[in-house]
């Protein structure tokens, strides 16, 4: 069985585009070229490692066991050449982060153009995820750093406060509510909402919630921002859910006024977590230490 490297980094982005075109053009490959090598692979292996469909593709059992080991091989090189441009030029070295929504929209963009501008052979690869997934894709050595909520099992894994964050209910000043201090969200579930566009880790959080009391939020409107958010919440459409720092920042310009929930979920921090600082590469660690740096009193891991 002979697998090079291209085969693998081939077949680890066609899984994640979800067909053999977009995956061939994200390895800069042509599709005829992508297709032989897949068939090759299966060839070699004689069972088939992607299901093929009018849709795109799925991974098979087999492709699966493939998808873990070539993360892992191509990780490890990754490694390799991080450790050895200490000794040469022109290597670089990219990172995977993963984050949730509060931290995407309002910790991180300052936190990372300052370590890019420092670390011009760096890259760093982010997406938003809801804070379960980012904890398995860590055990599952799928990324390299995640931040996410403290609300989820953080067990084996290495963690370090990175800050604050816990939800509020927004209002309009003249809703009802706004002589209250605390409320539930089973007092408000019913309520219309506004709320982030669907596939939001956020909203997806506040959903769950939810449906764990038997309702569906009723969304007036979705949008892209937390800025928008509180501007329409100011207007009076509806009520929405959002991170402590945003309602603060909005909250005279949007005309709206934040109410603490008192479930559990809503107070939460941000962590930021790894599987293993020690074995992290080079420039994952440099990451790590940029991003804690920027947060007084974070240096401490919560646990292992």
């Amino acid at each position: 069985m002979r697998f090079d490297l291209t085969d693998l980094r081939l077949f680890l982005n066609v899984q994640k585009a979800g067909t053999i075109t977009d995956g061939a053009e994200s390895t800069c490959m042509t599709l005829a070229s992508a297709s032989e090598r897949i068939r090759g692979m299966e060839d070699t292996l004689g069972v088939p490692l992607l299901l093929r469909d009018r849709r795109g593709v799925q991974t098979t059992p087999a492709g699966q066991t493939l998808l873990h080991h070539a993360r892992l091989v191509l990780q490890q090189m990754e490694r390799l050449q991080c450790e050895l441009g200490e000794y040469g030029t022109g290597l670089k070295g990219h990172v995977r982060l993963l984050c949730n929504t509060s931290a995407l929209s309002e910790h991180l963009p300052q936190v990372l153009s300052s370590f890019l501008a420092t670390h011009p052979g760096i890259s760093i690869d982010l997406e938003e995820r809801p804070s379960c997934e980012i904890v398995d894709a860590l055990r599952n050595q799928i990324c390299d750093i995640g931040l996410v909520s403290d609300a989820v099992d953080l067990q084996g894994l290495d963690t370090f406060v990175f800050r604050p964050d816990p939800l509020v209910l927004v209002v309009p000043r003249a809703h009802a509510f706004t002589q209250r201090r605390t409320v539930s969200l089973a007092e408000v579930v019913d309520l219309a909402f506004v709320g982030l566009i669907e596939g939001s880790a956020l909203q997806e959080h506040i959903a769950f919630h939810a449906r764990r009391l038997g309702k569906r939020l009723n969304y007036r409107i979705r949008l892209r921002s937390f800025e928008s958010v509180c501007r329409v919440v100011g207007e009076g459409i509806g009520v929405g859910i959002v991170p402590q720092a945003v309602a603060m920042r909005w909250a005279r310009s949007a005309k709206i006024k934040r109410i603490t929930l008192t479930d559990a979920w809503a107070t939460r921090n941000l962590v930021l977590c790894v599987r293993r600082l020690d074995t992290l590469p080079a420039h994952a660690q440099q990451l790590v230490q940029h991003v804690l740096a920027a947060v007084p009193h974070s240096q401490q891991a919560l646990r292992r």
